[in-house]
């Protein structure tokens, strides 16, 4: 949402054309939420909170909801990332999409998930490589 021609654009826009599969759990869209409302963040992105929940919505309508059965934790240094990988773990994800790969790579290969960078993961799907999940 920071960047109108980054990868991670062009992946929300391809989610939201059900060109690809997006997951999320409860508390996944929660933090999304809750980080992409903070004003620092509103302030960036031109939008206001109420413009975000609209997105956010969208996003809801389109993905493929994940419900946590297991809890691997801890798992990763930061706490806050727990719940990424266990969306994905949960979820069945190929691969995590994420800016944060240095930080969930080793955990997420433990469970047969790859980890990509958006660019890395748009390539990938424009190259016809699954594009679902």
């Amino acid at each position: 949402m920071r960047s109108d021609r980054g990868a991670s654009r062009q992946l929300l826009i391809a989610a939201l054309d059900r060109r690809i599969t997006l997951l999320a759990s409860v508390p996944l869209m929660l933090e999304y939420e809750a980080v992409l409302t903070r004003p620092e963040h509103l302030k960036v992105i031109g939008l206001s909170a109420e413009e975000v929940n609209e997105v956010l919505d969208a996003l809801a309508a389109v993905i493929e909801p994940v419900t946590l059965h297991f809890l691997w934790r801890p798992r990763l240094k930061d706490p806050a990332d727990e719940m990424v990988l266990e969306t994905a773990v949960n979820g069945g994800a190929d691969r995590l999409v994420t800016f944060n790969v240095r930080h969930l790579a080793g955990a997420a290969m433990a469970f047969g998930v790859r980890t990509r960078l958006p660019g890395a993961a748009l390539r990938e799907i424009r190259g016809g490589i699954d594009e679902k999940k």
